[in-house]
């Protein structure tokens, strides 16, 4: 499909055609929007909630640039150059405060030793015990604060440890929701909330989309909705065999002087992240957590953590795969995470919020991109880093239109 255009000069009308239509203003939908509106076609963006509620504001803003291996590492590297662009156009928090692996065991170490030799000099680099307290008593631009940085936290048990470089943080309170007023002030982009689709045709050679409040017409429509895509293709979240992942998370006050410039992972972070997962030493790490910590792997546990711009620490994860997903979460599985969290720290926390997160999984493939119909393309990314390759995939989409 070549769609060249329309001339610009404000939203579209009612009932005309846009260049794009975008179902779903989660991150993946507005990264889709960004590039169309970069590359000069108009935008419809469709959204059945009010503001976006979803997976994009219930993770880490850790863009885990680093961590991918093969097609998605690829997307991942272009995604960060545009999660850059687009935040210093839309004016959201983004820092390149890259990521620290912890290390309390040899076998630990051994993952992070492979893994820096398989990658470019410096991408992944090796810390001593007392190198990862520097990183972790700097502040994101990479200062001490004055306050004492991370005197708080003793960091006890480490061997060593890894700084990946690469990474990059947002907050994800409050980056979905600037990117969406940026766009909403852009020439030829028309938002429209609480408008829920309700499914797909064609109108005179167009896709259009059928909706709760009338019809809307696209040259290419697109179709992000995250884990919801049996609500609008049964079949298709079938084939694909997509899950609800159900994460437990929660939010701690800032602790007296604690300032966490990068994001933090630890060993069940290496068991779950392909770069890490594709190391040799990787399965007698597995087997060391096997022995040692059952229960983290019980709960599907990986343990890490991120601070936001206001201080307070996001906790997490556990991952419990459903079809339908209960709203329900148990205690005793946000203590393990946190009890783990705490020992890593070597200072208690005050929890302040607790939330399920949730995104869409599938044991077919990491990514959906499919066209139902001529037009009409679902996109998903259904392995829990949408964040980290929204921007990526966004920008392969939008440019195979040209």
């Amino acid at each position: 499909m070549n769609i060249q255009p329309s001339p610009s000069g404000g939203p579209p009308a009612t009932g005309s055609c846009s260049d794009v239509v975008i179902v779903g203003a989660g991150i993946v939908g507005l990264a889709h929007a960004a590039h169309a509106v970069a590359n000069g076609l108009s935008v419809t963006i469709l959204e059945r909630d009010h503001h976006a509620v979803g997976a994009s504001v219930r993770n880490f803003g850790h863009c885990c640039v680093t961590a991918q291996s093969g097609e998605l590492y690829e997307l991942a590297k272009t995604s960060r150059k545009y999660w850059l662009k687009f935040a210093a156009l839309a004016g959201f928090w983004a820092v390149e405060s890259g990521a620290v692996v912890l290390a309390r065991t040899d076998t630990e170490m051994n993952v992070l030793r492979e893994l820096s030799a398989a990658r470019e000099e410096g991408q992944v680099e090796l810390l001593s015990p007392a190198g990862v307290r520097s990183r972790l008593g700097s502040g994101a631009e990479g200062t001490v604060p004055d306050d004492g940085g991370a005197a708080s936290a003793s960091w006890p048990g480490l061997v060593g440890g890894a700084f990946l470089r690469d990474d990059v943080r947002v907050d994800p309170r409050t980056t979905v929701a600037k990117l969406a007023d940026w766009l909403a002030r852009q020439p030829g982009v028309d938002i429209h909330w609480n408008t829920a689709a309700l499914g797909f045709e064609d109108v005179a050679g167009h896709p259009t989309v059928r909706t709760s409040r009338g019809d809307f017409q696209g040259k290419q429509v697109f179709v992000c909705v995250g884990h919801d895509v049996d609500y609008l293709f049964p079949s298709l979240a079938e084939e694909h065999r997509i899950e609800r992942c159900a994460l437990q998370m929660s939010r701690a006050a800032q602790p007296p002087g604690l300032t966490i410039g990068p994001a933090v992972l630890t060993a069940t972070s290496m068991l779950r992240y392909p770069a890490f997962t594709d190391m040799p030493a990787a399965a007698a790490l597995r087997a060391e957590v096997e022995q040692d910590r059952p229960e983290l792997l019980d709960i599907g546990a990986n343990v890490m953590f991120t601070q936001r711009p206001d201080g307070t620490v996001i906790l997490g994860d556990s991952h419990h795969y459903h079809r339908t997903a209960a709203p329900f979460m148990e205690e005793s599985i946000t203590t393990i995470l946190n009890t783990d969290i705490e020992r890593a720290m070597g200072t208690p926390l005050d929890v302040i919020e607790r939330w399920q997160g949730i995104y869409a999984s599938s044991s077919v493939a990491p990514i959906l991109v499919r066209e139902t119909q001529p037009g009409v393309t679902v996109v998903s990314v259904t392995s829990g880093v949408g964040m980290t390759l929204s921007f990526g995939l966004a920008h392969r989409n939008i440019s195979r239109l040209y």
